[in-house]
């Protein structure tokens, strides 16, 4: 059957496999069907460029399809991490995480290991030494809403 189809559009069939990937990637993105579509172009290129070759079966075609496509998704996400961006808040969506190495003053005693701070306009609940109001903390770890600190 593979033979049939690829004997009836020739080279033609890589190119058209290409463009349907391309097309459900932009239908389901994920950037992953992207690579094996340009595999699947590049494989359709080499195919018009060698398709009277007596060694070009679709055995073989598919065999440097599958070789395309593994180094494609390779050399693809490679390109995909390299441009991630950095920034310069990275704890911009984990708040809690954020205020790790912050210090503020004990606006409730710790007492019993629980007392409450507060940092910019939120109050917080911490967890630490026993320690009278209005000492200077450090925090030191986040669990959840919960901070950790430690006297200064």
């Amino acid at each position: 059957m593979i033979a049939r189809i690829a004997a009836e559009l020739g080279p033609w069939a890589w190119w058209v496999l290409g463009i349907v990937l391309l097309i459900l990637e932009v239908l389901m993105p994920g950037v992953f069907l992207v690579w094996i579509g340009v595999a699947a172009v590049i494989t359709g290129a080499l195919s018009l460029l060698l398709w009277e070759a007596s060694w070009w079966t679709w055995q073989v075609q598919w065999l440097v399809f599958a070789a395309l496509s593994v180094a494609a998704v390779l050399v693809g996400r490679r390109l995909v991490l390299s441009n991630a961006q950095r920034t310069d808040e990275p704890f911009l969506n984990q708040r809690a995480q954020g205020l790790v190495g912050r210090t503020a003053t004990l606006e409730q005693p710790i007492s019993e290991g629980r007392g409450r701070i507060r940092l910019d306009d939120t109050m917080w609940s911490v967890q630490g030494p026993d320690l009278p109001i209005g000492t200077r903390v450090r925090v030191v770890a986040s669990s959840g809403r919960d901070l950790t600190v430690e006297p200064v």
